[in-house]
């Protein structure tokens, strides 16, 4: 056992009735429940003004420990630390939760002195432990990241794949702290105070792990000391903790799971709390407590305006799948720039991100069959500008992380996620592996681009573009191969349609990406011998959508206008392109067509499976002549 100032615990244990008070008052002031952020009150008192090594001038500063607050709902207590750390005024605290306020009920990097925003339980260990990854394996530094849990969250299996994660790659710069206080939001945690099985299962993971009372200063100090010598294993510290500790009889919330302060009650508990502060002081604890400064130096990551190594080198008419040019175009920009990196879940054969593994085997992130946490960590590898993340799988498993993608969008994160076999057109594999929601699913992402090439020139130019662009990504890849229709030398540009095809003389517009561009060329040829010209719109990009571009063009062809997409009806390019003209155009009488995907596919050849949904050459053949 290690042995610590008498002083220094006092202090710390006074500074974590300070942030108890503060949360209590500002929690209080919009009638909200202070207990979640007085269980960790200590833990947070310790970490923030004994253990970690930190800026605060400088809360991101590459070098310095990193924290995680992945039981959200207790932000106050995480605004109160950096109160008392002279960061915030300590008068802004109590102005939590107002509109012209950034301390929200949730923390998010509004804030400097947040990395990333909670408050959807279970993620916060999966982005902690990306940040862990690239702070061991890609920038060698002596950084630590410490996450603070809570007990009812750890019934998400997210928080289980990011333990296996952090085990497998032996993150032992990652600190995981439950907060084990037996209360959910409704009743009891699943275990409640059952505090050896915690122990059982985590160590059963790969952590070493140890219990302490977390209202002790000393054991926390102590349990810090120890896991900061620990090699090759990351680690847990599993607190208990109780809900109303110290607050005075009569209101006693310790078996309580829900608790309101009000009026009366609020200034008795407080009275009792400051009675038990022993150095009573004006100062804020970063006088009475001085703050580590980071032990090491690291360099801003240059990761702006980032080219392809070399341009495309494609035949025109050659057959290259996009998902293989995502592999191409990836080992391009990694050697353009040590800090790409790649990420994949299982699947790096089929969405050729095997290309850059071989190339670049200390920048591959293999994240296995657990996509939640392989979005969590590309999200944490991205924090602080430190790397610019490729996340690859199926387009369709993607749909089992839209939470982890949804939460990244509030973190601001940049992380660039690609998504192969996408449609019917995959083929025999059949609908469990289809994705045909993707769209609709990124679409909704606030501020995100959707990156949808239709050869392999602008697949690599979409790599490109995304590299440099804010905010979430998505590039959707084919299986099938496509013919290359653009000359290497083509410029694209985020939210810019291209014309493929037109005349003098067009009798419709067809709109359509990837595969069914490609089958729209191939029923232009058959309508021109008919005499129906038609003009082709690849859009590029499905979100931003060129609207100019393509209601120019409509206008130009008698307003008649065919959209074509390997996609469910709901949500894609048909969707986007309708909500284009009606509020563009309002009033505008259109001639509107779509044809997608109407019901729920089955296994079979590409071909067989477009022709049966009617999105092949022939269906949009038909479709124009129906005009």
């Amino acid at each position: 056992m290690s042995s610590f100032d008498e002083k220094t615990v006092q202090l710390l244990a006074d500074v974590a009735h300070r942030i108890r008070i503060h949360s209590i008052e500002a929690t209080s002031a919009r009638n909200e429940k202070p207990s979640s952020c007085s269980t960790i009150a200590e833990i947070i008192s310790v970490l923030f003004f004994h253990e970690m090594k930190y800026t605060v001038t400088e809360p991101r500063n590459p070098a310095a420990d990193r924290f995680v607050l992945s039981k959200g709902h207790a932000a106050p207590a995480l605004y109160a630390a950096w109160a008392e750390a002279g960061h915030i005024p300590v008068s802004e605290l109590i102005k939590l939760r107002h509109l012209d306020n950034l301390l929200e009920g949730f923390s998010t990097p509004r804030l400097d002195f947040i990395d990333v925003a909670t408050g959807s339980l279970g993620q916060g260990l999966s982005v902690a432990a990306g940040m862990a990854y690239t702070g061991k394996y890609l920038e060698k530094s002596d950084y630590r990241v410490f996450c603070l849990c809570g007990d009812g969250e750890c019934a998400e299996g997210s928080i289980w794949e990011a333990m296996a994660f952090a085990s497998f790659y032996k993150l032992d710069n990652l600190v995981n702290i439950i907060d084990v206080n037996g209360l959910g939001q409704s009743g009891p945690t699943m275990y409640q105070h059952n505090i050896d099985l915690y122990k059982r299962r985590t160590e059963a993971f790969g952590f070493h792990t140890q219990v302490i009372d977390g209202h002790n200063v000393a054991e926390l100090m102590t349990a810090l000391d120890i896991v900061s010598k620990v090699k090759d294993q990351p680690c847990c510290i599993l607190a208990k903790t109780h809900k109303g500790k110290y607050f005075p009889d009569g209101i006693d919330i310790t078996d309580s799971p829900s608790w309101q302060g009000k009026g009366d009650k609020t200034k008795t508990i407080i009275e009792s709390i400051q009675a038990r502060i022993v150095t009573k002081s004006d100062r804020l604890a970063y006088e009475l407590l001085p703050i580590k400064a980071p032990s090491s130096t690291l360099p801003a990551a240059d990761i702006k305006d980032i080219k392809l190594s070399k341009p495309p080198s494609y035949k025109l008419g050659e057959q290259v799948a996009t998902r293989l040019a995502y592999g191409t175009g990836l080992v391009k920009l990694g050697e353009a720039n040590q800090h790409i990196i790649a990420l994949d879940g299982d699947v790096k054969n089929s969405t050729y991100s095997l290309k850059f593994q071989e190339a670049f085997p200390d920048r591959f992130i293999e994240c296995y069959i657990a996509e939640q946490n392989l979005a969590g960590v590309a999200i944490g590898c991205a924090t602080r500008d430190r790397t610019v993340a490729f996340a690859s799988t199926f387009g369709a498993f993607w749909s089992r992380a839209f939470d982890q993608i949804r939460m990244g969008a509030i973190s601001q994160t940049n992380v660039n996620f690609m998504g192969s076999h996408v449609g019917c057109s995959i083929g025999e594999d059949g609908p469990s592996q289809m994705a045909l929601e993707d769209l609709s699913m990124f679409r909704a992402i606030h501020g995100s681009t959707i990156f949808y090439p239709s050869d392999a020139v602008s697949t690599e130019r979409a790599l490109e573009l995304a590299a440099n662009t804010k905010g979430v990504c998505y590039i959707r890849t084919s299986r099938p191969t496509t013919a290359v229709i653009y000359s290497n030398e083509e410029e694209f540009k985020v939210g810019q349609a291209k014309i493929v095809r037109k005349s003098d003389n067009d009798f419709a517009t067809i709109v359509a990406a990837g595969i069914t561009l490609q089958n729209a060329m191939q029923a232009a040829t058959k309508l021109e011998v008919l005499g129906k010209n038609v003009l082709i719109i690849d859009v590029f990009t499905v979100k931003p959508l060129d609207w100019q571009t393509i209601l120019a063009n409509v206008r130009k062809t008698g307003n008649r206008v065919l959209v074509v997409e390997d996609h469910y009806r709901e949500g894609g390019i048909c969707d986007a392109v309708a909500n284009a003209l009606l509020t563009q155009a309002p009033g505008e009488k259109f001639h509107f067509l779509q044809l997608n995907v109407k019901s729920l596919p089955m296994s079979g050849k590409p071909e067989e499976l477009m022709e049966c949904f009617e999105i092949d050459a022939k269906a949009i053949h038909k479709a124009v002549l129906s005009f």
